[in-house]
């Protein structure tokens, strides 16, 4: 009986992290029971194989196995390289749907695309080069939220402001770097240039991420007034 309800803990706990990873909504709480999950899963396979020694072993080693790459030495993040993996994660979304809250591939909004993809930059950054502080600072992205209007505040200084302002239709786009946040006025969208007058959004009007020209495509957000802002992690040396 008392292995039975270990099994149903264990499943239970697994399925809670299926059912937390696919969905598209990012929280804080939904965070917390993530890692409630991963523990309880981790406890109840323990306790599961603890006769076995070898097993055992194995799974009492997977948490410091996990915190490896967490512990390694931190080095200075190439501002070029990482940018070079942001956008391009940022363009890899292309055609997801809108979903306000979201953070993933099921459904994404306008603060979650720019978040999600430089904590996955971050991540292959920190998997290329063994840099510890890359990865700490993708866990730091995965658990601290912020929305357009915060991005737009600095938010735990992880923007930088810059002195243009105006509108995507009608601003001089030459100072720009691709991966640079156009944050509304409002403070309710956020769009990220791309490079050559193209900026990519999780546009709640169109319902899908969305690469555009801010010159000739028709889109209402390029009207609007805007500020500009660059992750502080972006910025050259």
């Amino acid at each position: 009986m008392r292995r039975l309800m270990i099994l149903i803990f264990t499943f239970g706990a697994l399925a809670g992290i299926v059912v937390i990873s696919i969905n598209p909504v990012s929280s804080k709480i939904l965070n917390l029971v993530l890692l409630g999950c991963i523990i309880g899963a981790w406890l109840g396979i323990t306790i599961l194989v603890w006769k076995r020694k070898a097993s055992r072993v194995v799974a009492l080693g997977l948490p410091l196995l996990a915190g490896v790459p967490f512990v390694l030495p931190g080095a200075t993040i190439d501002a070029g390289e990482l940018r070079q993996y942001y956008v391009q994660r940022m363009l890899a979304f292309e055609g997801t749907k809108y979903h306000w809250g979201g953070e993933s591939a099921g459904g994404i909004d306008c603060s979650g695309l720019p978040r999600r993809a430089l904590r996955d930059a971050l991540l292959a950054y920190g998997i290329k080069h063994l840099n510890g502080r890359a990865f700490r600072l993708s866990a730091e992205q995965w658990w601290y939220d912020a929305s357009a209007r915060a991005l737009g505040e600095g938010y735990r200084s992880y923007t930088v402001p810059l002195p243009m302002s105006g509108t995507i239709r009608e601003m001089d786009a030459s100072g720009l770097m691709p991966g640079d946040l156009a944050v509304t006025k409002s403070g309710v969208h956020v769009i990220a240039y791309a490079g050559n007058d193209k900026w990519v959004q999780a546009d709640p009007e169109l319902g899908v991420v969305a690469t555009l020209d801010g010159r000739k495509d028709d889109n209402g957000w390029f009207h609007s007034r805007v500020t500009m802002h660059r992750w502080k992690l972006l910025v050259p040396p």
